[in-house]
């Protein structure tokens, strides 16, 4: 085995300096949050005890947690949805040139460009003009899907860029219609990228501040809330907060991961089965 380079070292040495840096804070607020009875915000821990992960869970002199996580899961499951079944519409839509598509998808992409803040600002004041009421679910929702859908748009049109159209073809040659084509072959072909979309929906909407800032009306959600009680609540309560939305957060991705690797050794097995069959 040949001896490593130096420069093998210095650049494994740079990412694991990034890792630290991407998962340094995480860890700093896992860690705290398993602080005793008596501990406070910062090192060294005094003692070690799930007292704070109890507390959590009874009633809290300032904020509603559930009541905020509840709200955001619903937010981040209808942001979800909507995201994926616009964009593959749209990423349909833009398989074949139209008027006026240049210039909607450079629309489409500004959203990504203007600062989140005065997205929701703008949101707001427009529910205002129209005598709505500023609502998480409504004015919210519809912040929020300013964030998300350019992200599953583009997706879709990496996706269909490079999807083989001779499968619509075949499928059309054996008297398929257009909907049974979208359905039966272009779906299942995409779904590993639909359920990407969809995590990419859920969790930008989950985590989502600024866009909800000024558009969820007098209901938080769960960033809202988190920002909120850090001006009211000095206690490690925060961080058992922060382990246990972690936490949540990546069971979130690995939920979608293995949907991923169950579809794909499903097809793998369907694929298997038809050729035996024409064997």
């Amino acid at each position: 085995m040949e001896p490593r380079s130096r420069s093998f070292y210095v650049l494994a040495s740079v990412f694991g300096l990034f890792v630290l840096f991407l998962y340094g804070p995480i860890l700093t607020i896992g860690v705290l949050s398993f602080q005793g009875p008596g501990g406070g915000l910062t090192f060294p821990m005094n003692g070690v005890s799930l007292h704070w992960f109890f507390d959590l869970f009874e009633q809290q002199a300032v904020g509603d947690i559930w009541g905020s996580f509840r709200r955001s899961f619903s937010l981040g499951l209808m942001v979800m949805v909507v995201t994926v079944v616009v964009s593959v519409m749209g990423g349909l839509a833009f398989r074949h040139k139209f008027r006026g598509s240049t210039m909607l998808f450079y629309l489409i992409v500004a959203s990504l460009i203007i600062p989140s803040i005065l997205i929701s600002l703008g949101v707001g004041l427009i529910f205002n003009i129209l005598d709505f009421d500023v609502h998480w679910s409504t004015s919210g929702f519809g912040a929020q899907l300013t964030w998300t859908l350019p992200f599953g748009l583009l997706i879709m049109f990496a996706v269909f860029n490079r999807f083989d159209k001779s499968y619509e073809e075949a499928a059309r040659d054996l008297g398929a219609s257009s909907w049974q084509t979208i359905r039966h072959v272009v779906l299942p072909i995409i779904a590993p990228s639909l359920i990407g979309v969809a995590l990419f929906g859920f969790t930008l909407s989950y985590d989502e501040f600024a866009r909800t800032l000024l558009t969820a009306g007098s209901h938080n959600t769960l960033p809202l809330e988190i920002v909120g009680m850090t001006t009211n609540v000095t206690s490690p309560v925060l961080y058992a907060l922060g382990t246990l939305t972690t936490v949540f957060s990546f069971l979130m991705i690995g939920s979608f991961l293995l949907l991923v690797i169950f579809l794909k050794r499903r097809r793998a097995g369907a694929g298997s089965d038809a050729g035996k069959g024409m064997v």
